[in-house]
């Protein structure tokens, strides 16, 4: 080869080098970042990952050294800025995920805290065990889980919380403790239910129960039989162990409707190993299509509603396992638009508060007719108080909600004042709501909902001085 194509040679592949160099730096130096809502982006300083508890350590020590701020985040999805702060440096747990020991006798597992409850699943289902308490996704961080205290359709277990028995914490100061009820106890119900303020929750060690075989009962009822129904043919029934219900959005038959799905113990157990490979996910194109309808005509929302009724008819008395009913079914969700997107709201009202609730809740929402609510799910949480931010102050059903927004300024706004609206009406009927979403409510409106705020944020400020974890949770309500 001539010299000077040698050269030439040498010259585009240092320049290559030297662009690829400079576009991984732009990708990692003061990324712009945002969650899963797509509201709040955020130029952070950079964002780090770690395999080791001690390059963890070590990034905080720096951290705390150089006087940066620190963000951890998992998956993301929560939607208000928990995972998120200006210039600060973002911790990526995800590669954190290793399972770290497992008891098939004692039914316990520690891991840590980037692993999913998918891997959790696959790890356990072999040996016929299954999870105690898990969001109804699997697709979440254990560590985000618990800073959450995430709930699912189990009604027997609570929260996540519940499952806990330890885990390890790297504190501010780079130092790891382990804590439990038991071990630096008075940190255990600040951290879970944190939202990564006190510090990195790098494994925890949770109880596992046995897999079943269940079979689904499916029944469509009026809003008002709903309490009398849950109470009387869910709670009193040993048999039944998983709920979950909808409740109408479509105009034909707005908050009025519902269909309710138990998960009652399947007469013969020894079928259990004909249905327990874990499944994946469904055919999404129908329900995908239907959806898309729903978010742009009231019709769309009519046949979206009716065909889900239809589609429950046809599961009745389906046959499934614990953990299948873990597994994820909402793929069909998933949303991609440059000037809408969707977030998440969830409401807490006690049991015996819920028709009066409904009857309030629809009289707002029927006055704004902009506002799009595509979903409404319903679950079960009993009272807790293991957190300092728990949401359970009574026996609540949780009322999860899908909305279709604009991004714009105006459309935040917009959706932000019916939001404000619904958390009033929540709170007159002595609820609460769901803290991982976007910043809509006010700091009034936190403190009514959260007695216990304004001691989890001097906890805070004792814990970590010098607020070396921050999130725009923080900056909006414990400041």
């Amino acid at each position: 080869m001539p010299k000077k194509y040698a050269v030439l040679l040498l010259v585009m592949y240092l320049l290559l080098f030297a662009s690829s160099i400079y576009l991984y730096e732009m990708k990692h130096s003061n990324p712009v970042v945002t969650d899963s809502g797509q509201l709040l982006p955020i130029k952070m300083k950079s964002i780090k990952t770690a395999t080791t508890e001690e390059e963890l350590q070590q990034i905080v020590k720096q951290a705390k050294k150089d006087g940066d701020k620190l963000s951890i985040a998992g998956m993301q999805h929560s939607q208000g800025g928990q995972t998120l702060y200006p210039n600060a440096i973002m911790l990526d747990m995800k590669g954190y995920n290793k399972i770290l020991a497992f008891d098939e006798k004692a039914k316990t597992i520690t891991v840590q805290s980037g692993a999913t409850w998918d891997d959790i699943q696959h790890y356990i289902n072999p040996s016929g065990l299954a999870l105690k308490v898990a969001q109804s996704q699997n697709i979440f961080t254990v560590g985000g889980s618990l800073s959450a205290i995430g709930h699912g359709r189990d009604i027997r277990y609570g929260s996540v919380i519940d499952t806990v028995e330890s885990f390890r914490l790297l504190t501010p100061t780079g130092e790891i403790i382990e804590v439990s009820r038991s071990k630096n106890a008075e940190l255990f119900p600040y951290v879970l239910g944190g939202y990564g303020l006190f510090g990195v929750i790098l494994d925890m060690t949770l109880t596992l129960t046995d897999d079943e075989l269940y079979t689904t009962d499916n029944v469509t009822i009026d809003y008002q039989e709903y309490t009398a129904f849950f109470e009387e043919k869910v709670l009193q029934r040993d048999e039944v162990k998983m709920h979950m219900a909808r409740i109408s959005v479509a105009p034909d038959s707005f908050l009025e409707e519902m269909y309710v799905t138990n998960y009652e113990l399947a007469p013969n157990q020894e079928d259990l190993t004909e249905y327990n490979k874990l499944k994946g996910e469904p055919l999404i194109a129908l329900p995908k299509f239907l959806l898309g309808l729903s978010r742009y005509s009231d019709w769309g929302k009519n046949i979206f509603w009716e065909t889900q009724k239809k589609y429950m008819e046809t599961t009745n008395h389906k046959l499934e396992t614990r953990n299948n009913v873990m597994r994820s079914d909402s793929k069909f969700m998933e949303y991609d638009s440059v000037k809408q997107t969707e977030v998440l709201q969830e409401y807490f009202v006690p049991v015996h508060e819920f028709s009066s609730y409904i009857d309030d809740l629809r009289e707002v929402l029927e006055a704004e007719k902009d506002f799009n609510l595509l979903n409404i799910t319903i679950r079960y949480v009993d009272k807790s108080d293991q957190s300092i931010m728990s949401y359970a102050k009574d026996d609540m059903f949780a009322l999860v909600m899908l909305i279709n927004q604009g991004r714009t300024k105006q459309d935040i706004e917009d959706t932000g004042a019916v939001i404000e609206k619904m958390i009033d009406v929540t709170l007159a009927h002595d609820g609460s709501y769901y803290l991982p979403y976007y910043p809509y409510p006010t700091r009034e409106q936190l403190h009514r909902a959260y007695p216990n705020a304004e001691d989890f944020f001097a906890m805070k400020r004792k814990f970590d001085p010098d607020e070396l974890f921050m999130n725009m949770f923080y900056e909006e309500y414990g400041k």
